[in-house]
């Protein structure tokens, strides 16, 4: 896949259509080491917290990349063509606890620039980011109680916000 740097400030995206509907791919750990996790999400933002640019996501303690994202203080969110939707279908259905769920797919993890944490080569977007806040859910805090039916298990995600440092994509997320 051919990606260029993206300035924060020059990133163009829709950013719900890019987590409802295209569907991403969170990794976190460390490529040279071969220690790292991968996941599907769905949920998150980005934008900008603390005067700085942003990607948040949330991950499950049930996730087995939840001790990834706590063990290591990077992580990456990349973006797909379509025709990848069936990987990531599969990765967000399997445990990287039952073995290397990856070798089972197209996809192949690359090293990221600025972080420790794996890209992907057939992504056409990559955000590499340091982990710079988390929290756990409070359910005594849903103003809305319906967001409570999205925890039968009582497994509220983790929060986490990454300082994006870089951005890696195709020309479609560039303003330049």
């Amino acid at each position: 896949m051919n990606r260029t740097e993206i300035n924060p400030y020059d990133l163009l995206l829709k950013p719900h259509h890019l987590f409802d509907r295209q569907t991403l791919l969170l990794a976190a750990g460390d490529f040279s080491a071969g220690d790292f996790n991968e996941m599907t999400i769905g949920w998150g933002s980005i934008g900008t917290m603390w005067n700085r640019p942003f990607v948040q996501v949330v991950v499950r303690p049930t996730r087995f990349t939840f001790a990834y994202m706590e063990d290591y203080d990077d992580f990456t969110v990349s973006a797909f063509p379509r025709e990848y939707k069936r990987a990531l279908a599969f990765l967000g259905t399997r445990s990287g606890r039952d073995g290397n769920k990856l070798d089972q797919t197209n996809l192949t993890a690359i090293a990221s620039q600025k972080v420790r944490s794996p890209g992907f080569e057939e992504a056409e977007l990559i955000i590499e980011c340091r982990t710079i806040y988390s929290s756990d859910f409070d359910p005594t805090c849903f103003l809305d109680p319906t967001i409570d039916s999205n925890y039968p298990g009582k497994d509220y995600h983790r929060i986490y916000y990454g300082q994006i440092l870089a951005i890696w994509g195709t020309e479609k997320f560039s303003s330049c």
